[in-house]
């Protein structure tokens, strides 16, 4: 057995030493040293006292180094510690597992020993030597270098004989020193068996070298086959991602195709829509030459009236039939140029949507007309010149009527309507044969008045010409706040130019006018727009003022942006219904994610007017999505627009309220879930918990918002879906007892008004189960919501359907008689069945229970019945149901953030404080204290402090340490001198006591308040601390020392983070620092670093000397580390020169900083001095073990 022992023994040697875990081996030998086993020791000596491998002037350089820091050391110590703690609970794991299988490997052993024996029977003493021979000629080198789970397989053999041999420290050490591979967890392979390392000794003894060899063939050939298998996979995956690639392009080219075809479609139909209105031109102009033909059958006809009346009108009337005659053929060449111009093709771009008549942006058409004025006063002449004949004088007459009413009418005079309608006057004039005579004076005076409009027409459009020019040059030389007023002139030149390109740089010039407009002056822009829009028609603000709309989305300046956002709306009603919902929409929609709050508001604003004016539904859930993106917006202006305007009109125009309601609820609970959760252990209830970002509980406050404000609407589609009848317009009175015990029949459906307790409710009780207890204005939302739906549902609703709802949900049994059988098992299904759920509804759904369903207006006595129970009568039972008093009180202090509830509470606090149970005496004081922050300071000069003096003088010291934390807390919120006082007899009341558990509670109690009380109380917290640190320890207990001094030590550090008077200094922080400087063995190194900092700047450079008490201290190192490095280790017997005394002596001194460090900053961040130091020594093992 020896022998086995020791060939065990040097494989794991051999092994250590050959992967390099030197400091396993380091203390492998010290452990062997220890147990007497020298001879297993020797190539471990010999290793370690190599002077190749470690120079004696390296380890003497090493010996003369500082030992150690105390607080390096007492880390080392706690992790030792730590470490042995898991090695203990390890090994009694592994001595169970022992002790279990003991009998099977003794009985394995034993039937493997005598097949051995057979065999060894069987095979000659030369075979044996060979194969021991050969055996010691095989290495690892022959071998090749060890895989990765090989490694694991030989860690975790050594790791089990080293804790089997008991060697303890060595199996930490190379627990420790193998960082790459997780030594607890042995993955199940045909290494992995119990006593591994000595079935691999046994089969190293039995297998002979050609087994070894085949069997490191078969694993090469596996190893081959492996990687060939990879790269099949790999090119697998290479073809799968192509054929994904083909796919995608061949569905690119699919869609490309399909847009084409649609393409191809719309031309073709544009085709159509051309030919079409080529046919009607050609109609209307072989109308026109109808109509001419018959006047030239008219004049040709009056001839012979003519010779009749000649006599009658003299000379003058054949002088105007002359001038007739003139304008007649000027009338004929304007409709042959007519007509040669209708030949041509219109251009497709002034067509679209035209339908059956030309645009009237038509440039061919304005070039025609150019003269407007002159065409109409022939057209009207040449009328009038038909009927001369008959009757002269309704001639002038019409001539003077048409010419007053077109005189400034637009283009287009040559319509086939228009001359029809003259035909009609025309007939209507040849009727009127009186007053004949008159003609002679009036004719030539209304003829000179035609020729003279003719001349302003033209006059006028040449005006326009040079308007349309000299505006651009004119503008950017007119001051900023003046502009506005070229607004006239560049809407006129926009209107009246014939050129479509001059109207476009113009309207380019209208949108760019001002810079950066500010609110009046976009409201002049608008304002002018729209009156374009009003005059031009659809077609031209399409294809001229809704472009420049386009181009000024993404403009650098957010006033010209903002212009666009406030423009939209208002133009939407100047354009084609399938405009607005597609061109207009998009613009609205790139707005709505531009960067600036006010585009977006005004995008929201003006999506609100466009609603109405869209033709149909089918952008419906697109514009819902765009309402949620805003309602969810992170700037607070354009939510309030959002809900103030946007959601009223989409719940108007859509009325697709359930679906809203449902999308609401959905995006309330994903902003939740989405979030991690509060803690990673599976099966708490902080695993349900989630930790919200500040993106996700705005969004959920703002969503709360929103159902809120639809509460109305909800209502409002529960009276108008009622099945029963009723005769009242609120549901409050409708919701009588009476038609809930109708409804709970469950003869009718009523979708909406089961909405609020069968869908809504669960929803927001799922939602409050991940809130955690710091998200308090969430939950007061949700009560608000709870609040709002009492109110309007009446008190009926509240005591049948919520009450019942939230009473199952927190456990407690409830009334569901008001419920119909259908639902009632939904309605069960809210109740908890863990504990853990349990644990999480008291600590999520109680407060929502309290606050929104039982603080309804007229159920104070339904709250304080239900506290009662809570807090009074399950304390009194003996064996109280499984409530969570922390989460009750919670709970009690949520609803305490309502001032309305205080008297209720402190009437029932007071019962708790006279009462004889101790724990409702104690959780008087745990609730005291959490409802501190709730109150005033004459609350809590007579309500909360005359409760805590009578707890504090209660003979129990539970009930009094938890009396002590509630002054802390009354002392952390209040700086009335009143209150302070108080404060301050009532804590010499405590340490008087002279406890150790009431002076550690004062103290601690008092800290939490030093940053925010009045310097009053911080002089007596200093002045205590003096007194008893002053006080000799009696104690000999080191653990209830180091709290004490502990407990000071936190206290003067957050003292010195404030300001004190320079006697307050002298006589009690240095003295009190000196006093704990003085324990050096309860003292922290890491307090005893930042005391000896506060004490150099605070003296004012009197540390020397004060650091001489420090002089005689010594800490002793430990032991693993003093074997070592130590005089009795084997390294410290090189060059063993330095006196440690001396080193301790001067540590002080070298740990102090230098005065360029020494600040106040560095003093308050010494909070996490040990984390630092912690920080540092796992560097410094990182880098070593590298």
């Amino acid at each position: 057995m020896d022998v086995e022992r020791s060939s065990l023994c040097n494989c794991v040697v051999n092994f250590l030493l050959e992967e390099n875990y030197l400091l396993t081996a380091f203390e492998l030998l010290h452990e062997l040293l220890e147990d007497g086993r020298d001879h297993h020791a020797i190539r471990l000596k010999q290793f370690f006292s190599d002077p190749s491998l470690f120079p004696p002037d390296q380890i003497s350089r090493l010996n003369s180094l500082r030992v150690a820091d105390p607080q390096s050391l007492l880390e080392e110590k706690e992790a030792a510690e730590e470490k042995l703690a898991i090695s203990d609970y390890e090994l009694r794991l592994a001595q169970e597992d022992i002790s279990k299988l003991k009998t099977e490997l003794q009985k394995k052993a034993e039937s493997h020993n005598g097949l051995n024996a057979a065999q060894s029977r069987d095979v000659s003493l030369n075979d044996g030597q060979q194969i021991q021979e050969q055996k010691k000629n095989t290495s690892f080198i022959d071998l090749g270098p060890l895989k990765d789970i090989e490694r694991q397989d030989l860690n975790c053999a050594v790791k089990e004989y080293l804790l089997m041999a008991g060697y303890r420290l060595t199996a930490m050490t190379f627990y420790e020193e193998v960082t790459d591979q997780n030594l607890d967890n042995w993955h199940n392979t045909p290494a992995s068996v119990p006593d591994a390392l000595r079935h691999y000794y046994y089969q190293y003894l039995s297998s002979t070298s050609e087994a070894a060899e085949e069997k490191f063939t078969l694993l090469r050939e596996n190893e081959i086959l492996l990687k060939q298998n990879k790269g099949l996979n790999q090119e697998k995956e290479s073809l799968l991602k192509n054929k994904d690639q083909a796919n995608a392009q061949i569905g690119a080219l699919t869609k490309s195709l399909e847009a084409m075809q649609k393409d191809l479609k719309d031309k073709e139909n544009m085709v159509q829509v051309l030919k079409q209105s080529l046919e009607n031109q050609r109609k209307d102009l072989s109308d026109c030459r109808a109509e001419i033909s018959s006047l030239k059958m008219h004049i040709a006809g009056s001839g012979s009236g003519n010779n009749m009346v000649v006599g009658d009108v003299n000379n003058i009337q054949s002088q105007y039939l002359e001038r007739y005659e003139e304008e007649i053929k000027k009338l004929k060449m304007e409709v042959e140029h007519l007509k040669e111009k209708n030949i041509r093709a219109p251009e497709p771009s002034n067509l679209v949507g035209s339908g059956n008549e030309i645009s009237p942006t038509d440039d061919t058409a304005i070039e025609i007309h150019e003269d407007r004025g002159a065409i109409s006063n022939t057209v009207d002449v040449a009328l009038g010149a038909v009927q001369d004949e008959a009757a002269q004088l309704p001639v002038v007459q019409s001539i003077n009527e048409y010419a007053d009413k077109h005189e400034d009418t637009s283009p287009g005079l040559l319509n086939p309507a228009n001359i029809n309608s003259a035909s009609e006057s025309n007939n209507n004039f040849s009727k009127q044969n009186d007053g004949q005579q008159e003609v002679g004076s009036s004719l030539p005076v209304k003829s000179d008045s035609l020729n003279d409009e003719a001349i302003s027409e033209k006059t006028g459009l040449g005006t326009i010409q040079i308007l349309a020019d000299a505006l651009p040059k004119i503008v950017p030389y007119v001051l900023i706040n003046h502009r506005e007023e070229l607004l006239p002139l560049i809407m006129c030149a926009i209107e009246r130019h014939p050129d479509s390109s001059t109207r476009d740089s113009l309207t380019h010039t209208l949108f760019n006018l001002i810079k950066r407009p500010d609110e009046q002056q976009r409201r002049i822009i608008m304002d002018a727009c729209v009156s374009l829009a009003k005059n031009v028609g659809e077609m031209r603000t399409e294809t001229e003022l809704l472009p420049q709309c386009w181009e000024q989305i993404s403009h650098m300046y957010e006033e010209r942006r903002l212009l666009v956002a406030q423009s939209c709306g208002e133009l939407a009603e100047f354009v084609r219904p399938e405009i607005r919902d597609s061109l207009i929409l998009s613009i609205v929609q790139q707005l709505i994610e531009d960067s600036a709050v006010v585009v977006r508001e005004a995008a929201a604003r003006n999506l609100a007017m466009l609603l109405p004016l869209f033709p149909d539904m089918d952008k419906y859930f697109k514009v819902e999505e765009l309402m949620f993106q805003l309602v969810c917006d992170p700037s607070g202006v354009v939510v309030e627009t959002s809900l103030k305007e946007l959601v009223p009109v989409v719940i108007k125009w859509g009325n697709k309220l359930d679906h809203v309601l449902k999308v609401l609820l959905s995006h309330i609970l994903s902003s939740a879930q989405r979030c991690p959760p509060l803690s990673g252990v599976e099966g708490s209830a902080e695993s349900h918990l989630r930790v919200l970002g500040e993106r996700e509980r705005w969004n959920i406050d703002i969503l709360l918002r929103m159902l809120v404000e639809l509460l109305p609407w909800v209502d409002q589609k529960v009276i108008e879906t009622c099945p029963f009848s009723h005769t009242t317009e609120t549901t409050q009175a409708m919701l009588s007892t009476s038609l809930l015990e109708m409804y709970a029949r469950g003869q009718v459906e009523w979708d909406a008004f089961e909405w609020m307790h069968v869908e809504c409710f669960p929803n927001l009780i799922e939602l409050a189960c991940m809130l955690p207890q710091k998200e308090d204005n969430l939950r007061s939302r949700i009560s608000k919501f709870l609040l709002s739906v009492s109110e309007r549902f009446g008190d009926s609703y509240m005591t049948c359907i919520m009450l019942p709802v939230f009473l199952t949900a927190v456990g407690d049994n409830a009334d569901l008689t008001y419920f119909p059988s259908s639902i009632r098992s939904r309605i069960k299904g809210l109740r908890p069945r863990s504990a853990i759920v349990d644990r999480l509804s008291t600590m999520c759904v109680l407060p929502l229970l309290l606050a929104g369903v039982m603080g309804a207006r007229g159920k104070q006595e339904l709250l304080a019945e239900y506290l009662r129970k809570l807090l009074l009568e399950e304390n009194h039972m003996e064996n109280p149901p499984t409530k969570h008093t922390p989460e009750i009180i919670n709970a009690i202090r949520f609803i305490c953030i309502y001032e309305e509830n205080h008297g209720l509470i402190f009437t029932i606090l007071w019962e708790m404080v006279v009462s004889t149970n101790l724990n409702l005496k104690i959780n008087a004081a745990k609730l005291l204290k959490a409802i501190v922050p709730y109150i005033d300071a004459k609350v809590a000069s007579t309500h909360v402090l005359p409760a805590l003096i009578t707890l504090g003088s209660d003979q129990n010291l539970n009930v009094k340490y938890a009396s002590i934390d509630a002054f802390g807390a009354v002392a952390q919120h209040f700086k009335n001198d009143t209150i302070v006082d108080k404060i301050r007899v009532q804590m010499d009341a405590f340490l008087e006591d002279g406890s150790h558990e009431a002076t550690i509670a004062v103290i601690r109690a008092l800290v939490v308040a030093v940053p925010h009380t009045t310097e009053r109380l911080r002089d007596y917290l200093l002045s205590k601390i003096f007194q008893l640190t002053s006080m000799p320890n009696a104690t000999s207990d080191l653990m209830r020392r180091r709290e004490r001094v502990n407990a000071f030590c936190e206290a003067i550090r957050a003292l010195d983070a404030t300001d004190f008077p320079a006697n307050s200094v002298r006589d009690y922080l240095l003295p009190a620092i000196q006093n704990l400087l003085k324990d050096v063995d309860a003292l922290d190194p890491a307090h005893k670093e930042a005391l000896e900092i506060i004490m150099k700047e605070r003296s004012g450079g009197t540390f020397d000397s004060i650091s001489k008490v420090m002089a005689g201290a010594h800490l002793a190192l430990p032991t693993s580390v003093s074997n070592i490095f130590g005089e009795g280790g084997l390294l410290g017997k090189k060059d063993s020169t330095t006196d440690p005394s001396s080193e301790a002596a001067s540590s002080p001194n070298t740990g102090a900083p230098s005065p360029a460090e020494d600040t106040r900053f560095r003093r308050i961040m010494l909070g996490n001095f040990g984390d630092m130091l912690r920080g540092k020594g796992k560097a410094q093992e990182d880098g070593q073990k590298q």
